[in-house]
């Protein structure tokens, strides 16, 4: 039997049960976002919708990194938060002008995180 040296220090097993608990949440939110969906019939079609799921996870985090790191409630929301704030949300998206606007329903309870990553996102697009 092989023994990795520190194994037996506490700094060690706790670095090692926190990184399985990360693991253990990325897959309860990949779960979430459709992955325990797999009742298709044919392994190439389940194999898409694994991929489908895992792009929705990431784009998730991503949006919650890059454009509502700062909003508390959001940060670290699950999906079915952020699905109920945010991703259902009413409003439509128009263009005139060759400028995209998007037009929200100003009742809505969290208009501000939604604008406030629409901005932050098609901001990330302009060059200068």
């Amino acid at each position: 039997m092989t023994r990795i040296a520190g194994s037996h220090q506490a700094h060690w097993l706790d670095a090692l049960h926190r990184r399985h608990a990360v693991v253990e949440d990325e897959v309860r939110t990949n779960k979430a976002m459709g992955l325990h969906n797999l009742r298709l019939k044919s392994y190439h079609s389940n194999t898409d919708w694994m991929l489908a799921a895992n792009l929705a996870a990431d784009l998730d985090a991503w949006l919650r990194l890059m454009a509502l790191h700062d909003v508390e409630d959001l940060t670290h929301a699950e999906p079915d938060t952020m699905c109920f704030r945010l991703y259902h949300q009413p409003g439509r998206l128009a263009h005139h002008a060759r400028r995209r606007y998007l037009r929200l329903d100003p009742t809505w309870p969290w208009i501000n995180a939604s604008t406030l990553a629409w901005t932050r996102l098609t901001d990330l697009t302009t060059v200068t």
